[in-house]
């Protein structure tokens, strides 16, 4: 313990006298949570629907057909149940609930229409906007087309529209969530690797290397400076989201800083694996920029991960952000909890474990 406080010692009195990496810390998430929320946007393809059928009607049988033949949608579920599909809604598998309630076809042959109603998920804003939209346009063309072939018009108020968890639809409550991870990954991927090889570059590595201290002290100094700057840049965030746009979140806080912690070591020890593989700092940038952007583009982050081929949709389950993004989102507009989430906290442990392994098994002195 002595020896991994003198190490951790060191490893703080390094960070703050470079004169880059304290002011990286701080304006970095200053101007990501400030600026990217207002200029982000977002492409939308597959959106899942469950339809709810309590009418089991010629009409109701044809809005079904229209959902399932539109490219736009994909027919996930056709129950009788509003709960069982509202099931599928809350554990993500569906993004818009169509609910055609019992004599919904005979009410509208009366002009007297029961309520149709649609529920979209709100955590993802965009997709459930257009998915709300997109929705609503394919029930009004088939309702309107059916009922001109019995010689009436369609009465637009019997359509209700329900956002849930983001009920405005802000788009910015969705993204910002989604920068905070962004930050992680750029701050705790790139600090912990650049300063490992600046000290190859400027040769004080080597007096580690004469000492007799093992690999995994000292990958665990390079590791807690970095997750304590974590939990500093996403306090720094979660503050900057409550004052400027007023973004609380509606699970636990505890439940966000676990899943931090782990994403935190995972990608300080993904940077340290590549710095113990690289001798300059341009190494570490490339192979680091190449993660980082793999990490961005597939992980659900930017493009959904529903609007990727099947192939791309497997790699995902290997990219530790995957989860991390499923994790914050969930907890910060839904107040999902740690037990509904923990299949994700798994992954993100198991992640911790090997990156973090290999960083101390590709760490190797030479004295």
């Amino acid at each position: 313990m002595k020896t991994l406080f003198v190490l951790l010692d060191k490893e703080f009195r390094q960070f703050f006298r470079n004169p880059f990496m304290p002011r990286m810390v701080l304006l970095f998430p200053l101007m990501i949570m400030l600026f990217m929320p207002w200029v982000t946007t977002m492409d939308v393809r597959h959106i899942n629907i469950a339809v709810v059928d309590q009418d089991h009607s010629t009409l109701s049988g044809r809005l079904i057909q229209k959902i399932g033949a539109s490219e736009y949608f994909t027919l996930a579920e056709v129950s009788e149940h509003y709960q069982q599909s509202f099931m599928q809604f809350e554990s993500g598998a569906v993004d818009v609930i169509v609910e055609v309630p019992a004599g919904f076809e005979e009410s509208l042959l009366q002009n007297t229409p029961d309520k149709l109603r649609i529920t979209s998920n709100g955590v993802n804003a965009l997709k459930g906007n257009l998915g709300t939209q997109y929705t609503q346009q394919t029930i009004l063309h088939t309702l309107t087309e059916w009922l001109s072939e019995q010689g009436q018009s369609f009465p637009k108020e019997s359509i209700t529209i329900e956002n849930r968890y983001n009920p405005t639809l802000e788009y910015r409550y969705y993204m910002i969530p989604a920068l905070m991870i962004m930050l992680l990954i750029l701050l705790c991927g790139f600090l912990p690797g650049l300063n490992l090889v600046i000290e190859k570059e400027k040769g004080t590595i080597d007096q580690i290397n004469v000492t007799p201290v093992n690999r995994f002290t000292f990958t665990l100094a390079k590791l807690i400076p970095y997750w304590l700057i974590g939990f500093l840049v996403l306090s720094l965030a979660m503050l900057l989201a409550r004052w400027v746009y007023g973004l609380i979140p509606a699970g636990s806080l505890g439940a966000i800083y676990l899943a931090a912690a782990c994403f935190i070591l995972t990608m300080s020890g993904l940077g340290i694996t590549i710095a113990n593989g690289s001798s300059t700092m341009q190494q570490v940038m490339f192979v680091m920029f190449f993660f980082i952007m793999v990490f961005i583009l597939m992980s659900g982050l930017v493009t959904p991960i529903a609007s990727m081929p099947q192939w791309a949709q497997f790699i995902t389950y290997f990219l530790p952000p995957r989860y991390f993004i499923t994790i914050m989102q969930s907890v910060y507009l839904k107040g999902a909890t740690i037990f509904e989430l923990w299949p994700h906290y798994a992954a993100l442990g198991g992640f911790v474990f090997a990156f973090n392994l290999l960083a101390a098994a590709t760490y190797k002195k030479q004295m």
